[in-house]
């Protein structure tokens, strides 16, 4: 009796699995704007719907907006010359840069569909205009790149075929192991086409891309002697991103048409 209850388990399981899997083939389609094929399970007015949904509480989260008029103007400048100069502008997303007040934590971040911000503890470090264009190019290409869409896609991937292996047999924890690590790699991926997006952007909109550089070495002090290790970690290590932004420069140096 007790065989063939697990038999029906893992029938059930399998069946399960196999609906997902189906359902992430459908799910893949080509980015236009960076040519990578992605998993995604929403369009493009649902990522904008969520971005806005979210915006007042991450923003609440971070001290609320900064009350400093002309840094925020300068956000904003630095912010949509990007977006016009580039690729960004062809999107149907809708582009918005915001300065967080919290005065400690060094970060910047992009929500689904455009919603951009940026800390002034990070802000009051950046050296000049160059480097903020380089932090916020960085998001840009996230928002660009959907990446956030992809990563809630990825995610119920990988909660289905849990909840198949908890159906079929004791399995579900392993499965949700290999689904975090493969969402951790595809987030250090993300943070790596981010930078090439932000170099090209960059250099569209007339700024030195080399200051991208000066950025990393900003957030790798920041981390101290006690960062974590990589694979540790959902972000490349900054070495690691500086090398690939040196050869981003090149690249996008030598195209004619960036």
């Amino acid at each position: 009796m007790r065989s063939k209850n697990f038999k029906v388990r893992l029938l059930i399981g399998v069946a399960i699995a196999l609906f997902f899997v189906f359902k992430r083939c459908s799910q893949q389609e080509v980015n236009p704007y960076t040519g990578r094929t992605q998993t995604i399970s929403m369009n493009a007015d649902e990522e904008i719907a969520i971005g806005l949904q979210s915006a007042p509480q991450m923003a609440q989260q971070y001290g609320g907006l900064h009350p400093n008029n002309q840094y925020q103007a300068l956000v904003d400048n630095v912010g949509n010359k990007l977006v016009n100069n580039s690729i960004a502008k062809q999107t149907p997303y809708k582009y918005e840069f915001h300065l967080l007040a919290d005065p400690n934590t060094i970060n910047a971040f992009a929500l689904p569909g455009g919603p951009i911000y940026i800390t002034y503890a990070l802000f009051s470090k950046l050296e000049n205009e160059d480097q903020l264009a380089g932090v916020l190019g960085h998001e840009v290409g996230h928002v660009l790149g959907r990446h956030s869409a992809e990563r809630i896609a990825e995610s119920q991937y990988w909660q289905g075929l849990a909840t198949a292996g908890s159906v079929g047999a004791d399995i579900g924890g392993l499965v949700s192991g290999i689904g975090q690590n493969t969402l951790l790699t595809n987030g250090r991926d993300d943070e790596l086409e981010s930078d090439d997006l932000g170099v090209r952007f960059m250099i569209k909109a007339g700024y030195n891309p080399e200051e991208m550089i000066g950025v990393m070495e900003i957030l790798k002090d920041a981390a101290g002697p006690n960062r974590l290790p990589e694979f540790k970690s959902t972000h490349p290590d900054p070495d690691n991103r500086i090398e690939k932004i040196q050869e981003a420069i090149k690249k996008y140096r030598n195209k004619k048409k960036p």
